[in-house]
Parts: structure tokens; C-alpha cells; sequence
């Protein structure tokens, strides 16, 4: 059952066309000007970081993006991606794990190489982003996009994606990525909120040579190969009603459901018994909001020790919550990526931001060796977040990505 493909981008046709990329070679044998995608295992930070570097290295790289397990020592993994990549923009983020050619990890580095020949990009950071303004994050999208004119005056808006990385933890992606669509007009925009695993204690952004934490970064490109957005979730809401009587919109949380403590509130709503709620549990069973007609979910974080819940998503008094019904997981997957091939034919890169919740469903239903081989098949890289972002709307519980066509054949 597909219950959830639900919001995606026409299909950008780029400015050219040029070699086809071929999957099975991600390594240095690859022909120049191609995407390649990379992932290591490894423990140590430079030997993880030495060995993505090997399969991701090409004479012309435009950009790498690296996505990287919060177990790493960061200042080491820093300091050897400044060496390995000395000539090359960096970006990228902590984890709550991690998707790459091996698989669908945790402890492990995974990266992708965009090529000078299909990519012109400029990026930014946008420090301080729980004191940020609406203003502010506008001004600085558009400090971006002047570089980006001046690096590829005749890009097209068509041609033209944005993808951002956010602190996790700063419960402002509401603000920021409303904002940096507002500015970026009809450039789509893509992005994810970094991750800790499930410690939820620091989360850091990589740009401009380090880790950043109360930050945000942007990357905004032209391309020559076709591309497309899409998100897709699994579950669709019920009936079943209750509504949010106490709640602290600043810290996401939410005190009373139905004049209940919101502990009592949400089991009794979900047909459950407090002491069961567990994350686990709120991965298969959230709760959503209909706005305009659409289902919207509002993941939750934790229980704390008042009762209250800490939600993912922004949340306030009087907002009507809604029980949800799971799908099939792996069934809407496979509907998401027929909806890529379908847009931009078999992708040679899909840029995937996968919330953690649906990474704990997967670990928890046993799922997790057949999407592995349907990010392998579809060339996935990207990682378990702690938020999703698509057209200036920050979600939970989503694949939300960035899909890349081959261009015409050579």
C-alpha cells in the first residue's frame, strides 16, 4: 500500500548533456567527470577518512558531501578531511546513521564527489541560528546566489537546486527553511537536520573547514543533469482525534494532550499504555496534523520526566492531533524510487535525508537488508536525520531527496 508519496519537483533538465555515469564504478578507475559515491567503516578517523578520500577523489571535484557517525573523534576526522581534501569544498554533517555504497550504517563515513564538469556551486554558513532572523537568513540565501551568478551567469532557475544541512538540535528549522526558500523563489530546496544516534546531546554541521554547532549550511548549484525532489512517508492518518491543551511552541513541547498529561494523552489517543512508549514505539506510531488537506507528522522525541514530550516539529496549543495507520515501508519506497525513474530515468545519485524514526522502524521490523539494496540499486547517500526539509516545510518521518538523472548518453 502507498499511502504516502506525496510532494515532488517537476523535472529539471539541465543546461547540457554529457557522459553517461556508470554505477559500478565509484572508485578512482572512474572515467573524469563523473559522480562518485563513497563509504567507509573504518574506526579511526583517518583511516576512514583516508579511505572515503580514495573513492572519492577525481582531478575536477566541484563538492564533496560527507555524512558522518557522531562516534567519530570530530576534531581528528576535521583536521584529516582538510588534508585529503585540500583543494576541494567540503560539506556536510553528523548523524544519527549513515547510507552509502555499503549499506545503510551506523558508525561509518559516507560521502559523494560532484564533478566540475555537471556542477557549479557556491556555500555558505549561517552561524547563531537559534538568535537568527527571518531577514537575516534571507540575506544571506541571497549573498549566495549573487556568487553563484557571477560563477554561472547563465544558469536558469531550472537548472538551479539548493540543499541545506542544519543543526539538529536548535529547534529553528521552521524559521531557516522557511526563510531560505522565501528567498530562493522557485529554486527547490532540499535538506536535512543533522544527528547525534540516538544520544540527542550536540549536533554539528561541517563547512569552512570544521564542525559547527547553532549552525546551518547551505549548498546552492547548477547543474547540467536533470533532477528532481521527492518525499514519501508510509503511514496516513485516522479519526482518531485529540487536541494539544499545554504547550511550550520555544522548546517543542507539549505539556497536555486532551487536559492529560501529554504522556497519558498520546497513549490513550494511540490505544497504547504509558509504560510502553519508548522510541521504538513512536516510530511506528505517530501522530499528525492536516494542513491544507495534507497529512503532516509530529514526530516524537522523548518523554520526559514531568510526562510532558519533547516533539521533532514545531507545536501549539489548539493544534488537532490525529492517530496515524502504518503502511508498508519497503512497498512505498519502491513507489518512491518507480517516481524517480519515471522522472529522471535510473538515477546516478540520489541525495537521501532519512528521519531516524523510520530508521528505528527498519532496524526494529528487520527491513533493513532489503533497503539497503534499494538505496544500493537507486545509488543513495545520505543519512538518518533528526529532521527533513522540502519547499520551505521542515518534516519528520520521511525519506525526503534530491534525485539526479544520468544526462544524454555520450
Amino acid at each position: 500500500m502507498n499511502v504516502g508519496l506525496r510532494v515532488s519537483s517537476p523535472v529539471h533538465e539541465g543546461r547540457g548533456s554529457g557522459a553517461v555515469w556508470r554505477p559500478e564504478k565509484i572508485a578512482n578507475d572512474s572515467p573524469q567527470g563523473t559522480i562518485r559515491l563513497g563509504q567507509s567503516n573504518a574506526r579511526d578517523p583517518v583511516e576512514a577518512v583516508r579511505d572515503l578520500q580514495r573513492q572519492l577523489a577525481q582531478p575536477d571535484a566541484e563538492l564533496v558531501i560527507m555524512f558522518c557517525s557522531p562516534s567519530f573523534d570530530l576534531d581528528a576526522l576535521g583536521a584529516e578531511i582538510n588534508c585529503a581534501f585540500p583543494d576541494v569544498r567540503v560539506v556536510g554533517c553528523t548523524t544519527a546513521g549513515e547510507i552509502g555504497p555499503l549499506g545503510y550504517l551506523d558508525s561509518s563515513l559516507s560521502g559523494v564527489s560532484l564533478p566540475s564538469d555537471h556542477f557549479t556551486v557556491v556555500t555558505g554558513h549561517l552561524d547563531r541560528v537559534r538568535q537568527s532572523t527571518t531577514a537575516r537568513a534571507e540575506a544571506f540565501v541571497g549573498r549566495l546566489l549573487g556568487q553563484l551568478e557571477g560563477r554561472a551567469p547563465y544558469a536558469r532557475e531550472s537548472d538551479t537546486f539548493a540543499f541545506q544541512l542544519v543543526d539538529g538540535l536548535c529547534m529553528r528549522e521552521e524559521l531557516i527553511t522557511n526563510a531560505f526558500q522565501h528567498a530562493l523563489g522557485r529554486i527547490p530546496l532540499v535538506g536535512g537536520s543533522a544527528g547525534d544516534a540516538e544520544n540527542f546531546g550536540r549536533t554539528y554541521v561541517f563547512s569552512g573547514g570544521r564542525f559547527r554547532e547553532d549552525s546551518a549550511l547551505l549548498v546552492v548549484a547548477a547543474t547540467t543533469l536533470p533532477f528532481m525532489t521527492f518525499s514519501t512517508r508510509h503511514f496516513a492518518s485516522t479519526e482518531q482525534r485529540a487536541v494539544v491543551t499545554a504547550a511550550d511552541p520555544a522548546t517543542r513541547t507539549v505539556m497536555e494532550i486532551d487536559a492529560l498529561p501529554a504522556v497519558e494523552g498520546y497513549a490513550q489517543l494511540v490505544g497504547a499504555t504509558a509504560d510502553k512508549l519508548d522510541a521504538a514505539f513512536f516510530s511506528s506510531h505517530p501522530i499528525v496534523v492536516r494542513i491544507g488537506g495534507a497529512d503532516h507528522s509530529r514526530s516524537i522525541q522523548k518523554v520526559n520526566p514531568d510526562g510532558s514530550l519533547t516533539l521533532y516539529c514545531a507545536i501549539e496549543e489548539g493544534v488537532v492531533l490525529r492517530a496515524a495507520v502504518r503502511g508498508d515501508l519497503v512497498a512505498d519506497l519502491e513507489a518512491a524510487f518507480e517516481h524517480v525513474r519515471s522522472g529522471v530515468g535510473a538515477p546516478s545519485l540520489v541525495l537521501a535525508c532519512d528521519c531516524i524514526l523510520r530508521t528505528l522502524e527498519i532496524s526494529k521490523d528487520g527491513l533493513k537488508e532489503r533497503v539497503t539494496d534499494l538505496f544500493r540499486r537507486h545509488n543513495a547517500v545520505g543519512f538518518s536525520t533528526y529532521g527533513e526539509q522540502l519547499g520551505g516545510v521542515h518534516m519528520n518521518q520521511t525519506l525526503t531527496g534530491l534525485a539526479f538523472g544520468r544526462g544524454e548518453e555520450s
